[in-house]
């Protein structure tokens, strides 16, 4: 390493703080230096990244207060881009912005409740120890980016963690360590597990984890089409407004509607295998919850429950750390999101919430002088985000053996005072292909998951629509029913606000407390009951099924009714009470219910519904 007293060639280890304007920091004599090269800042060595480069002048943002810079100050370039720890130990894990581990920094800096300046350990632990099983190579073997060449045990919801090739490294296999030992060999991170000679005779030390940088995509394979529901557990989003797993989704809505919930209900009941959780610039207090209560969610596997958090990894940065760490959040979690995607599994990413991090570009931006667009946001913030949401997708994995995986992002908005036309909202909203929009007056009357049926829309239905046929034959027109059902109240409710209800016609009638069914007994759910906390899809499909088909038959009953024995909707009310009590009571129905048993209660109520409305005709 170079002296920094000697630095002044047009190439040199060290430069020196030039400037400082809170989290971007100008350094000079930086000749030689990269775009994103991670840096040290200072005699307290803070971390920070190079956004801008001008002659042999470079524009860092720093991840950590700057307080107690001075001009002249010495950065030290490390010649490498910010990049994660990838390996084992990752679950069950809660990180900062930049993959500090938390809970280490916590033992390390006993005097502060606070992140000391400067602070550096490793982001995954070097002194515990793995079982470690090669697989599927041999030595002598040709090895590529992405082959899966051993495996370590993780937990017991991720059970096995997959040990691969760096992307980057290919060549042939000359020494392999633990071959034949079955898995009862142990190894730490640190441990060389194989040494693999590429084209230009260079051998490279594969260890149990390796390094990856944080804004560079992860390469795959092949793009796939996506092809199987993300299932949530809420019925409004699985039955009326799906996404796929790989999909991109956004949830934008006002403090206090919601978001947070939706996302732990993702965490704790979607089908997808891990979890990556990011609270990028959210409240101290609402992050400390997320990080109180997801330790004690609980999920079911195979007949056993487990905590969620051993699925899941938090990426944590409040409001009160530095603001550029909130920029570096996003990727480190996308990041963590890319390298389980690259074993085979599906994962979900929560960003909660994109627009404090588009609030962390706006800063920084205004900082470097840049022209600023719409309501002060760089020009760039469509395209920040579009790179973004392109990391999200199905895709068929790098090496071998074969596999697909996906990362189903989805990214929480808070568009001030809920207002949607804000530029981040507008923003998100031209690349996403699901809409969840959540309802302020929904959320102050209390109904819950506050998703506003008339603003929500999904553009993956053409791929899903086989899938929930598959389930229930019918489901694409009951689908479509459901939301005219919906849509005509919209238009009713005006018209009753003006002349009063018993200006309606009957069907109008009907129309009116079939969607009150729609909205009480199937949108809304209960999160804090043993029956309605989550909705298995065939149970959603079911209702759904009931409601409508109800619906039909009494639509045409009152159409087909002749002159002289009106059928009104005050007479099927009377005649059908208990029908209708049982159709609003199918919430009521475990979730543990087998969905056999689910669809004989179904069909037998419709069968009792239908003989009674045949009695009403007569």
């Amino acid at each position: 390493m170079s002296d920094p007293n000697t630095a002044g060639d047009s190439e040199s280890d060290y430069g020196f703080v030039l400037r400082v304007s809170g989290p971007l920091v100008v350094g000079e004599r930086m000749g030689g230096s990269a775009m994103y090269e991670l840096v040290r800042v200072g005699n307290e060595k803070l971390v920070g990244e190079i956004i801008k480069l001008e002659g042999d002048t470079a524009s860092i943002q720093v991840y950590e207060d700057t307080s107690g810079l001075t001009v002249g100050d010495p950065i030290q370039r490390t010649k490498a881009p910010l990049s994660l720890e990838l390996g084992p130990g990752i679950m069950n894990q809660i990180f900062d912005g930049i993959q500090r581990p938390l809970e280490r920094i916590c033992e390390i800096s006993e005097d502060s409740v606070f992140i000391d300046k400067g602070i550096t350990c490793n982001a995954l632990d070097r002194d515990k120890k793995w079982l470690y099983k090669p697989k599927n190579i041999s030595q002598g073997d040709v090895i590529t980016g992405g082959d899966i060449f051993a495996e370590v045990f993780e937990n017991e919801v991720m059970n096995a963690h997959s040990i691969m090739c760096p992307p980057n490294i290919r060549g042939t296999v000359v020494e392999m360590y633990g071959a034949g030992t079955d898995g009862n060999e142990e190894v730490t991170l640190d441990d060389t597990v194989l040494k693999v000679k590429d084209e230009k005779g260079a051998v490279h030390e594969i260890k149990p984890y390796h390094l990856w940088p944080v804004r560079t995509p992860r390469p795959v394979a092949e793009k796939l089409a996506g092809n199987q529901a993300l299932v949530t557990g809420q019925r409004v989003i699985d039955t009326l407004f799906p996404s796929v797993l790989g999909g991109t989704c956004a949830v934008p809505g006002a403090f206090g509607c919601g978001k947070t919930v939706i996302s732990q209900s993702l965490a704790k009941f979607s089908n997808t295998q891990a979890v990556v959780y990011v609270g990028c610039g959210e409240r101290g207090n609402e992050m400390a919850e997320v990080l109180a209560e997801f330790p004690e969610l609980m999920m079911e596997k195979e007949g056993k429950e487990y905590p969620v958090m051993l699925r899941t990894v938090l990426v944590a940065n409040t409001s009160n750390m530095p603001v550029a760490a909130r920029e570096a959040s996003i990727y480190t979690g996308i990041t963590l999101a890319e390298y389980y995607r690259d074993m085979g599994l599906d994962v979900a990413m929560m960003a909660d919430s994109t627009s404090r991090w588009a609030e962390a570009l706006r800063e920084i931006s205004g900082r470097l002088g840049e022209m600023p667009a719409d309501s002060g946001y760089p020009a760039y913030l469509g395209a920040r985000l579009a790179a973004f949401y392109e990391r999200a997708g199905r895709v068929r994995c790098l090496g071998s053996p074969e596999r697909p995986g996906s990362i189903t992002v989805v990214g929480a908005v808070s568009p001030p005072g809920g207002d949607f036309s804000d530029p981040v909202t507008s923003a998100t909203l031209g690349i996403v292909q699901v809409f969840w929009g959540l309802d302020k007056k929904l959320a102050q009357r209390k109904h819950f998951p506050s998703v506003n049926w008339n603003i929500s829309y999904t553009k993956y239905m053409n791929v899903l629509g086989p899938m929930f046929e598959r389930m229930a034959p019918e489901y694409g027109a009951l689908q479509q029913a459901t939301k005219r059902i919906l849509s005509d109240e919209s238009s009713l409710a005006e018209i009753v606000q003006l002349v009063g209800k018993d200006s309606l016609s009957e069907d109008q009638k009907l129309t009116l407390e079939v969607a009150r069914i729609i909205r009480e007994d199937h949108l809304q759910q209960n999160a804090f009951s043993d029956y309605d906390y989550t909705c298995p899809l065939h149970k959603s499909v079911a209702i759904l099924k009931a409601i409508v088909k109800f619906y039909e038959m009494a639509v045409k009953a009152i159409e087909e009714s002749p002159a002289e024995k009106r059928v009104t909707w005050s007479l099927i009310r009377n005649t059908l009470d208990s029908e209708i009590v049982q159709l609003t009571e199918m919430k009521f129905i475990p979730p543990s219910t087998s969905p056999a048993e689910v669809d004989d209660k179904t069909n037998a109520l419709l069968a009792n519904i239908e003989a009674r409305f045949e009695a009403l005709k007569n």
